[in-house]
């Protein structure tokens, strides 16, 4: 069986069973993080676990952010799309349930992955989004460990960093996150 590396460049190339073949390899480990994600979502969530890996696979191999690089790139990738369906989702029930108006959130009733409400997932991407393009790194860092759920030992080992520089990197973006947070 090949790696999942080949396998994407399979894809790439417009091998039709290299989806097929891919899909069994990273399924359980996505069907891992979505669950880790959605643990984090408050209660009353209507939204599965496998509905988002469902989801963010589609996205990912019909996606126009191919060819995947690596394994890393692949699963990066899974962590964005993943991100963006909870923020989607959020920003379309916020529309239907609240007219869209959000809300200022004290930076004291933030904690960086636990679970949050719509508005404050909201909050926090805005500010995510800044972070993204000032610090890409430290970015990546919360997108794994607050929309996917990892740890910082898996991060570390998956972004190739040492785990002590992935724990700097996550005490500065969360201090850079409290610090774009509105304050009520």
């Amino acid at each position: 069986m090949r790696d999942v590396t080949q396998l994407l460049n399979s894809i790439d190339q417009g091998d039709p069973k290299a989806a097929e073949e891919l899909l069994p390899l990273v399924y359980e480990e996505l069907r891992k993080l979505a669950a880790a994600r959605m643990a984090q979502q408050p209660d009353g969530q209507t939204l599965q676990a496998t509905a988002l890996v469902h989801e963010a696979w589609l996205r990912l191999v019909d996606g126009p952010n191919r060819p995947y690089a690596s394994r890393r790139h692949f699963f990066s990738a899974a962590a964005q799309a993943m991100r963006h369906l909870l923020i989607e989702r959020a920003r379309r029930k916020l529309r239907e349930r609240h007219g869209g108006d959000l809300q200022r959130v004290g930076v004291e009733d933030v904690e960086i992955a636990a679970p949050a409400d719509d508005e404050t997932l909201l909050l926090i991407n805005t500010a995510l989004e800044e972070l993204t393009l000032l610090a890409p790194e430290k970015a990546e860092v919360v997108k794994l460990r607050f929309f996917v759920g990892l740890d910082e030992k898996e991060i570390a080992e998956l972004l190739n960093l040492s785990p002590r520089t992935v724990e700097r990197y996550w005490s500065y973006a969360k201090a850079w996150l409290f610090e774009r947070i509105p304050k009520s």
